[in-house]
């Protein structure tokens, strides 16, 4: 099973945390040209959990957490791994906390392994591909928060890929996802195709200019949620065969957070 819903992409169940009262001090450094506004990214959110719905996933909402701005990408604080939940020390001091709440929830149907101090890890740099983990490197997940995760995954006999995140980007899953078996979406001018060539059948580039919406949610059947906006990527995908909803994310992509940024699955 791996992480819940990916291998077969019917991502059963997911949680999600509200937008945080305190939203226009999320953290913005790649994609936000204006400060996050609260109202807008709260109706973007419930778009989002309708759309998750509409795929057939029960959702569960945490409440907002007004100390933490960022709180609502619950993606970066949990990595599932056949019924375990790994909780990373966060790769942004100021997000340092949001991962205790979740793991108070998770407790309830998973166990509980916490990374060991100066092992920092986002969830946002973990998507797992058919049979393996790629665990991105990058100004959030150190060597020793991917190794960490790593040695966990093998002890369950899955593999790894560890791949480089350039500076160009936050996160891996900000330029990389997987909508179906042995598919990657990729961000053109961030990835490299010899990062994702040996291990991938198929590579759908995503224009440069549109790399934000190389992050997808992929479900069974060739459905996938996108952020709305893009129109050559929704060309693209279409022309590939994928059926397509798509979400506002502009007020999500304020605070630097993208489509799997804001959710993580649990069966």
């Amino acid at each position: 099973m791996a992480v819940p819903g990916a291998y077969d992409r019917s991502r059963k169940s997911a949680v999600v945390r509200g937008i945080s009262s305190n939203y226009s001090n999320a953290l913005s450094n790649y994609f936000g040209t204006k400060t996050p506004i609260y109202e807008e990214a709260a109706g973007s959110h419930r778009a989002y959990v309708t759309a998750l719905r509409a795929h057939g996933t029960e959702v569960t909402i945490l409440p907002e957490l007004a100390d933490f701005p960022d709180s609502c990408f619950v993606e970066d604080t949990a990595v599932m791994i056949d019924g375990k939940a790994i909780i990373p020390n966060m790769g942004h001091p100021s997000r340092e906390g949001e991962q205790i709440a979740v793991s108070e929830h998770m407790k309830n149907f998973a166990e509980i392994i916490q990374m060991p101090k100066g092992a920092n890890l986002d969830g946002g740099d973990v998507v797992f591909f058919d049979d393996k983990y790629l665990i991105g490197r990058s100004t959030r997940t150190n060597k020793a928060g991917a190794e960490f995760l790593a040695s966990h995954v093998n002890k369950d006999g899955y593999d790894v890929e560890f791949i480089e995140v350039p500076n160009s980007t936050l996160h891996l899953t900000t330029v990389c996802s997987s909508p179906r078996k042995g598919t990657i979406i990729a961000a053109e001018g961030h990835l490299k195709e010899n990062q994702i060539s040996k291990f991938a059948e198929e590579i759908i580039w995503i224009p440069n200019n549109e790399s934000y919406a190389s992050n997808t949610i992929g479900y069974s059947n060739d459905r996938l949620i996108i952020a709305a906006g893009f129109s050559k990527t929704k060309n693209i995908l279409q022309n590939e065969g994928f059926k397509l909803m798509s979400v506002d994310m502009a007020p999500i992509m304020q605070a630097d957070g993208s489509l799997t940024c804001l959710s993580v699955y649990t069966s």
